[in-house]
C-alpha cells in the first residue's frame, strides 16, 4: 500500500467510525484546540470532557484565560493532575496577549516557543485548528506506527523517535489534514488499544506487520521497568472553629502553586511546628487513616493529623502563601485530589459536629 494509500485508508475509516462530537472539535479555533491538547495529555478523552466544558466556559477566549488569577485556573484543573499543564498554559496565554496582540501565533516554530507546547502539541494544534498539513507523534500515533511498520525499540530514545517522525511525516496527506490528524488519534485511542487491539477493525491491518507477525502488543517497546520509590509525608490538618490552614506550594515540583495542607517529617515534629508556624500549641490531635497516592514516578503515603487551635492561631497564620480557608468561603482555589478529600472529610466532620 503507498503513502496515498495509508492516508486514504485512515480517511475513509474517520468517515466511518471517528469522532465528531468532541466538545473541542465544535468551533475549533486554535485557542480552543490548544486546550484540548494540553489536557489530553496523558489524560483520557472521558475525563478531559467535563474539565474543558467547564474551563472553556470560564476562560472563552486567550485574554480571559491571560487576565485570569492563577489561583482560579488552577481551582478549574483541580483533579485533572500533572498540574504544570495548568500552569504553562497560563503563562502562555499571557505571552499570547502581550507578545502576539493576544492572536495565537502562526508557524510551528512560534507556537513550539510557547510554554509546554512541544512539536507533536503544536502540530495538532495547527492541524486540527488550521488544517496546516504538520505531522503528529503523540502516545496514539507512536503506537499505530510503530506496529504498522514494525519499528522496534522504546519512542523515548532519539533514534526510535527519529524514525517514528519519518515515518508519520512520510503518511501525512496534503489534504484533509485535519481529517487525518484526527483519525489517526481517534484510531490509537479506539482501535490500535495498548493492549488486546481491535485488529479486525483496523483499516491498517492489511499492511501492519505487526498484526502479520502476531505481536502487536510488542509494539512500541517498552521503557525497561524500575520500581517505583515509595514516600512518606505528615499532613498537618489544622482547623480553627470553621476554617483550616492552608499553604501554597512551591511552583516547582509537586502540586506546584497548588494549596495545601503543610507537611512535616514526622509526628515528633508537630509542637515545633505549632509554635513556630501559629505561635500556639495544638488543642487536640487526632490521627487518621494513611492516604495513598499515585505519581509517575514514585507512590506516596500520606498520614494525615488533624489538629485544633484556637482563635490566637488566627491573628498571626494569614500572608500571601498562607491563608485561613472557610469551610464556606467563595474563594476559588486549586487543590490536589488528595488534598481536596482531606477537606472534604474536613468539613463533613465539622457539619456533624455543628448539626448535634
Amino acid at each position: 500500500m503507498s503513502t496515498e494509500g495509508f492516508a486514504a485508508s485512515v480517511l475513509r475509516w474517520f468517515g466511518e467510525n471517528g469522532r465528531r462530537d468532541l466538545p473541542w472539535q465544535q468551533d475549533p479555533t486554535p485557542y480552543r484546540v490548544w486546550v484540548s491538547e494540553i489536557m489530553l495529555q496523558q489524560t483520557q478523552v472521558a475525563t478531559v470532557i467535563p474539565y474543558y466544558r467547564r474551563f472553556i466556559e470560564s476562560f472563552p477566549t486567550v485574554k480571559a484565560l491571560a487576565d485570569a488569577g492563577i489561583d482560579d485556573v488552577l481551582h478549574h484543573w483541580s483533579g485533572l493532575g500533572y498540574y504544570a499543564r495548568a500552569r504553562n498554559l497560563h503563562r502562555a496565554a499571557g505571552m499570547i496577549r502581550d507578545e502576539h496582540a493576544g492572536e495565537f501565533p502562526r508557524g510551528v516554530d512560534r507556537v513550539m516557543a510557547l510554554p509546554g507546547i512541544g512539536r507533536s502539541t503544536a502540530a495538532a494544534i495547527l492541524a486540527l485548528s488550521r488544517g496546516e498539513r504538520h505531522a503528529i507523534l503523540d502516545g496514539n500515533v507512536k503506537r499505530v506506527l510503530a506496529r504498522c511498520h514494525a519499528v522496534e525499540g522504546w519512542p523515548g530514545t532519539a533514534p526510535v523517535a527519529s524514525a517514528l517522525w519519518q515515518i508519520a511525516e512520510r503518511h501525512t496527506p496534503e489534504a484533509d489534514v485535519a481529517a487525518y490528524t484526527q483519525a489517526m488519534m481517534d484510531l490509537g485511542a479506539t482501535v490500535c488499544t495498548r493492549t488486546k487491539p481491535l485488529c479486525d477493525r483496523c483499516p491498517l491491518a492489511d499492511r501492519c506487520e505487526a498484526h502479520a507477525s502476531g505481536t502487536a502488543t510488542l509494539y512500541p517497546g517498552r521503557r525497561a521497568r524500575t520500581s517505583k520509590p515509595r514516600r512518606k509525608t505528615h499532613m498537618v490538618l489544622v482547623q480553627c472553629k470553621d476554617a483550616i490552614y492552608l499553604e501554597r506550594r512551591p511552583a516547582a515540583g509537586v502540586w506546584g502553586g497548588l494549596w495545601s495542607f503543610p507537611e512535616i517529617e514526622s509526628e515528633d515534629d508537630l509542637p515545633g511546628w505549632c509554635e513556630a508556624a501559629l505561635q500556639v500549641a495544638p488543642a487536640g490531635i487526632e490521627r487518621w487513616d494513611t492516604v495513598h497516592h499515585s505519581f509517575t514516578h514514585f507512590d506516596l503515603e500520606i498520614q494525615p493529623i488533624a489538629v485544633r487551635v484556637d482563635e490566637r492561631s488566627r491573628k498571626v497564620a494569614d500572608t500571601g502563601d498562607r491563608v485561613w480557608y472557610a469551610f464556606d468561603s467563595a474563594q476559588r482555589l486549586g487543590f490536589a485530589a488528595p488534598v481536596s478529600g482531606l477537606i472534604r472529610k474536613l468539613k463533613e466532620l465539622n457539619a456533624n459536629v455543628t448539626n448535634s
